[in-house]
């Protein structure tokens, strides 16, 4: 069945195909979620972080040319500028992000994690990928071999092999 709520300029339609293939998709990514026991959520609860506080930390983890702004973690994010920048003040109250002057335009301000701000968002994504890899120890052998060969396939499109070298690359942080 086709939603019938009118779409906004700036956003298409989903099929009914595609809301069911994203139901499915979500029932495994909740299932994975709960595979950590928790580990995220309590991670984040914590230390005082929510949904945004996360996006923007492990943002920051990753490697960058140079350190982002506030802007560019916005677009990053599709968030709005407002939305990242009452993100990341919170995050400099709490000492884990600073902001530091562009050496080149001082009106720029760059971002960077704290020593602390490195250790949460590594904590994180140790706690996500643990949830992760107790549900693929749970998958049969077919299971394991068909989730890998979709796994290839998504792998191939530019943006998202882009994400795993960067994960890896933080996995290994």
């Amino acid at each position: 069945m086709e939603s019938t709520a009118a779409a906004t300029p700036t956003e298409k339609r989903i099929s009914a195909a595609d809301r069911e293939l994203a139901l499915r998709l979500g029932a495994v990514m909740l299932r994975c979620l709960s595979s950590d026991g928790g580990a995220v959520i309590r991670e984040l609860d914590s230390s005082g972080v929510n949904f945004i506080d996360m996006k923007v930390l492990v943002t920051l983890a990753a490697e960058h040319r140079e350190p982002p702004t506030v802007k560019m973690i916005a677009e990053s994010l599709k968030l709005s500028d407002a939305s990242a920048s009452r993100a990341v003040d919170g995050l400099v109250k709490r000492k884990l992000v600073v902001r530091a002057e562009d050496p080149d335009d001082r009106r720029v301000r760059r971002l960077s994690l704290t020593a602390a701000g490195r250790r949460l968002s590594h904590r994180i994504l140790t706690a996500r990928l643990e949830g992760l890899g107790r549900f693929a120890a749970t998958l049969s052998g077919e299971e394991r071999s068909k989730l890998s060969e979709a796994l290839d396939l998504l792998l191939e499109r530019d943006e998202i092999a882009e994400l795993y070298r960067r994960y890896r690359r933080e996995a290994r942080g």
